[in-house]
């Protein structure tokens, strides 16, 4: 356990009282220049960096609309004070959503209003210094842009906008986060966040289709690079490795095969995952994203499916049209990408899969709604198809479900305190004050209904939920895959495809 101490889990969650600068020193490694150029960004700060952030700055506020909204409109009520969960965890009063935006606000009057220009004091204007980039570094890496504030703001200011303009500000003079930067430098080089390269991946799949043989007795496949096939499964590189992630994959593939779906993975896009949303790199973005498009193209499918991950649902529901769409030649009953969660669920519904719900009778499952699904995309034709899907899925697959507290789900969900290119150890005292919200909204669960699992969609809040439970004394096999859920109870009788 690091060395600090884990905030307590009270019966009701309590508002803190301010304590400034308790997070000042949390910051993650900067990137050095190695890392830095394949996203063609400095290794260092640039000469005359000053005025060059200044400019990014008017350049971003020009081309997007609602970041100049968001920094006009703010008239200080308080309404987001304690909505975000990492001041709530933290205390200190940077972690405020309407302070953190004013550190990006300050400069903007400063050199972009007249009052700024003319009685900065008065407007609490700031010069572009160093201390105020460090100011910048710390605490824009103390949001995970998970858009709760944004829920409760009267005005809709989203501070996930601030702080993704705020990280594309320090990328451009050469500050850039080192976790970030390094893992959309590997899905450049590779093609996934991990690093792995085709063999090793083709070998990772090898070896799940004989331990589904030896569990199942069925052939179920684990296919890379076949042409023609219906769906290309685009899923968080995460799935290929670890738990419970890993158990989702399988959950997958089973799902593909007992519908007698033909599908395939690519190894030259094998992530879902675009990390250059959380650092506000559109150019980033849409290079990503393009090399779904291109696989798509390369291999003749006929769907698109995204697996499990939050972030990438985003990026695919919002983004990949007005990116590198449209996606016209795809089948014209399936335009768009599904989500796994949806493309299962309509199976359901149309009575293709049948599961035996008791290989799941020793768990009494909850789910976490996660953020990127919940405020900032949709799934399916119904209106929060995103709420209701997963657990659709899930109440198919297990007997003993349980929600969390209404104010804490669906749209109002606390984030996981992982999010946002914030998963690195770098930051492990944050993401574990930052969990502490959605910790006791869980202790609640387990406390009052026996609780034992607690269900997610998003490869980043596994991975989080894995490393942090143990610090709220909960076991570290507590979060599961829902494909996990459902490939433990779906009953196969397809010999092969």
């Amino acid at each position: 356990m690091a060395n600090f101490e884990t905030p307590p889990l009270t019966e009701f969650m309590e508002v803190p009282p301010v304590i400034p600068g308790t997070m000042e020193h949390s910051s993650p490694y900067i990137a050095k220049p190695e890392i830095q150029a394949p996203l063609a960004y400095p290794g260092q700060l640039v000469e005359n960096w000053e005025q060059k952030a200044v400019f990014k700055l008017g350049e971003l506020v020009k081309s997007n609309r609602a970041l100049q909204v968001f920094l006009d409109t703010c008239v200080k009520c308080g309404a987001c004070t304690d909505k975000c969960h990492y001041y709530l965890g933290t205390s200190d009063p940077k972690n405020m959503p309407v302070a953190r935006q004013d550190l990006l606000r300050s400069v903007y009057r400063r050199y972009y209003t007249l009052a700024g220009k003319l009685f900065p004091k008065l407007v609490g204007a700031r010069d572009m210094t160093k201390s105020v980039l460090d100011e910048w570094y710390s605490y824009f890496h103390q949001c995970s842009q998970c858009r709760r504030c944004s829920v409760y703001c009267p005005y809709g200011i989203d501070t996930a906008e601030v702080s993704m303009a705020a990280r594309e500000i320090m990328d451009s003079v050469g500050q850039g986060q080192k976790y970030c930067n390094e893992i959309i430098g590997k899905v450049f080089k590779i093609g996934n966040n991990l690093g792995l390269p085709e063999p090793a991946l083709v070998n990772t799949l090898e070896g799940l289709e004989e331990d589904v043989k030896e569990a199942t007795g069925v052939d179920v496949k684990f296919p890379v690079d076949v042409k023609g096939a219906d769906v290309l499964l685009i899923t968080p590189s995460a799935d290929f490795f670890a738990e419970p992630h890993i158990d989702g994959l399988i959950g997958y593939a089973k799902v593909f095969h007992q519908a007698g779906i033909s599908w395939t993975l690519s190894s030259y896009a094998s992530e879902a995952a675009n990390f250059s949303m959380f650092i506000g790199s559109r150019h980033n973005l849409k290079k990503q994203a393009m090399r779904i498009r291109e696989a798509a193209l390369e291999l003749g499918v006929k769907r698109i499916v995204v697996g499990e991950c939050g972030h990438a649902w985003r990026v695919a529901y919002s983004f990949w049209n007005t990116l590198v769409g449209p996606f016209d030649f795809l089948d014209r009953n399936y335009p768009v990408p599904q989500h796994i969660c949806e493309f299962t669920y309509d199976l359901i519904q149309k009575d293709a899969l049948r599961f035996d719900k008791e290989a799941n009778d020793d768990k009494v499952v909850t789910f976490h709604d996660s953020c990127n699904v919940a405020r900032a995309s949709r799934m399916g034709n119904m209106p929060g198809g995103q709420f209701v899907i997963p657990r659709a899925v899930i109440k198919a697959s297990v007997n003993k479900f349980v929600d969390m507290a209404p104010d804490t789900i669906g749209e109002a969900t606390f984030c996981c305190g992982g999010g946002g290119g914030l998963l690195t150890d770098d930051l492990l005292e944050l993401r574990v004050k930052g969990s502490l919200p959605r910790m006791q909204a869980l202790k609640q669960v387990v406390d009052e209904h026996g609780v034992t699992h607690v269900a997610a969609i998003c490869a980043i809040c596994k991975a989080q939920f894995s490393k942090i439970l143990p610090y709220y004394k909960f076991p570290m096999d507590m979060i599961q895959s829902v494909h996990g859920l459902v490939s433990n109870a779906i009953r196969l009788d397809r010999k092969e495809i």
